[in-house]
């Protein structure tokens, strides 16, 4: 059982007490959340993930963050909290993040049921973030009144949730500002993303719960019915979509399945289905774009013969580019998901000790004018960390092979001629806010190939309200080839021009939406959300000191 909080707590900046929130018809149930205050903190983490894709029950999400800062507030210490914190963001984290699970159903090495283990096992650490904002606002604010004390939990949240996309490679998936983003045909609270950044919506997200809950602790149901309404309205807020340019694009969804993807029995057939919906239907210019893992030829010459045996391209990788060139045609540019060899010598014999993730550029003639390698790897997808420890153990990576993939040097833009300059972000690259672009450098578009085939139900739809997210803040169109699903084309707003859902076989033709100019975020990066958290903590502690005048 956890008391409340003995010292006597200023509302409103100072102005109201907590008597009228224990005398309120509502103290029976804070009795009983003083009773349970662990069970609930993990119940109002699950409501909380509640507002992601594929649900979007945002409204939910806000009332438990409002119900989470008032049982921070009641904590009897700073500890008390941090372990309220942490609880919520373990059961929070853990719901959002259900389709890590499903990846462990596509591989043979190791028993599906560990990947229920793995999620919250991955989470226990993940959830230290929320834990150390809750830590920190009820060491510094205890005393102070609600919105204060959700203002500074705001600014720390911020801070946290920067910390957890970077410390140890970094895993933002999901931030919470992720939940204020709205349907497909409108950006909702996110159209402020470009003067906040992601992390810095997240605060806002708190700020608004935190008004929520201050309203409720005042019984001040106007202020909390309008608060609602407004955010209601925000949610809904018709967007116009942004202008399209003059670059034709054909997008391509193979369905390429997941337990198929890497049978050397499938590849032709394989091949000849996206072969099939890449031609062309006339002889304009065009970018076409192919998935992650849509090919397994090795596109590059140099390799040992050996290795090139194992492809559908008769162990020539120019008769492997020289077809893909005729298929997309002599005016078309293809980016494409590909696998790069990084050879050495070991015991005097040549062998591949390592492999990049990449984007490739051909031209119609079966050129390679450029390529990307990805920097952002997957942990036991991509590589197996700790591999010295835990191979022997019998652990091996989620997805096929055994050789570990080498990280690019970061964000780049390819430029492609005639086909604009392309921002690439592969896979989950696209979830990491303030790293996706060459800042130096800006692109016209950004294209992100992935395989979500591995991602269960969940995955691709937060996958691409991730994607989203970055369109609006970046002021840049998101184009999204994938092997399954959910392919789409994003303009600069957010909005969602074109898509092809899941366990489909098709093909988009359009125009590429036009960039913005760069907006603020596009200009400051990170150094923009931390400004405001910030901004945040300094408003809290001058209420706080103004309370105590």
């Amino acid at each position: 059982m956890t008391s409340v909080n003995p010292a006597t707590t200023s509302e409103a900046l100072g102005s109201q007490p907590d008597s009228a929130y224990r005398s309120s018809a509502l103290a029976g149930l804070a009795r009983k959340i003083d009773h349970y205050p662990r069970i609930t903190a993990l119940i109002l983490g699950i409501i909380a993930a509640l507002g992601y894709a594929p649900l979007a029950l945002w409204p939910l999400s806000f009332l438990a963050l409002a119900g989470l800062i008032a049982l921070l507030r009641r904590a009897a210490t700073a500890r008390r909290a941090a372990l309220l914190g942490w609880l919520f963001g373990w059961s929070h984290l853990t719901l959002a993040n259900n389709w890590i699970a499903t990846a462990f159903t596509h591989q043979a090495e190791m028993p599906a049921f560990l990947g229920w283990v793995a999620v919250p096992l991955l989470c226990v650490y993940l959830a230290i973030y929320p834990a150390l904002a809750a830590y920190a606002v009820h060491r510094f604010a205890a005393k102070a009144g609600a919105l204060a004390y959700g203002t500074m939990f705001a600014g720390l949240w911020i801070i946290t949730e920067w910390l957890r996309s970077w410390v140890f490679t970094g895993y933002p998936w999901p931030p919470l500002g992720l939940v204020a983003l709205g349907g497909w045909d409108t950006p909702g609270l996110a159209i402020i993303l470009p003067w906040l950044g992601t992390y810095g919506l997240s605060g806002v997200v708190l700020l608004i719960a935190t008004v929520l809950y201050w309203a409720w602790l005042r019984r001040n149901w106007i202020a909390g019915a309008a608060i609602a309404i407004a955010v209601g309205l925000a949610m809904h807020l018709p967007t116009p979509a942004a202008e399209e340019g003059s670059l034709r694009y054909t997008l391509v969804q193979p369905r390429l399945l997941q337990s198929e993807l890497t049978d050397p029995t499938k590849y032709d057939e394989q091949f000849a289905r996206i072969a099939g919906l890449t031609v062309p239907e006339d002889l304009e210019q065009r970018l076409v774009l192919w998935p992650e893992s849509a090919i397994p030829d090795y596109l590059r010459d140099g390799y040992p013969q050996r290795y090139y045996l194992s492809t559908t391209a008769a162990a020539d990788p120019l008769f492997a580019r020289t077809r893909i060139g005729r298929i997309i045609g002599e005016q078309s540019m293809l980016l494409t998901g590909a696998t790069d060899l990084e050879m050495g010598e070991v015991l005097g014999r040549t062998k591949a000790i390592g492999a990049h993730n990449v984007v490739t550029a051909l031209n119609g003639e079966g050129e390679i004018l450029a390529s990307y390698s990805k920097a952002h790897l997957v942990p036991y997808g991509e590589y197996l960390a700790l591999r010295w420890l835990l191979e022997p153990l019998g652990a091996t990576r989620l997805v096929a092979g055994n050789l570990d993939f080498i990280p690019g040097p970061g964000p780049r833009t390819l430029d492609l001629g005639d086909w604009g300059n392309a921002g690439i972000q592969i896979c989950y690259e696209i979830v990491f806010s303030g790293q996706v672009i060459d800042r130096d450098n800006r692109p016209d578009y950004i294209f992100n190939p992935s395989n979500d085939g591995w991602f269960g139900a969940w995955g691709p739809p937060q996958h691409l309200a991730q994607a989203r997210m970055r369109a609006i803040e970046e002021g840049l169109p998101v184009i999204r080839a994938t092997t399954t699903g959910i392919s789409a084309v994003v303009d600069a707003n957010g909005i969602v021009r074109e898509h092809i859902g899941m366990g489909l076989a098709e093909r988009r033709d359009g125009l590429v939406p036009s960039p913005k100019g760069p907006t603020v975020f596009a200009r400051f990066g990170n150094a923009l959300p931390l400004g405001w958290a910030i901004v945040f903590l300094l408003a809290s502690l001058v209420a706080i000191r103004r309370s105590k005048v």
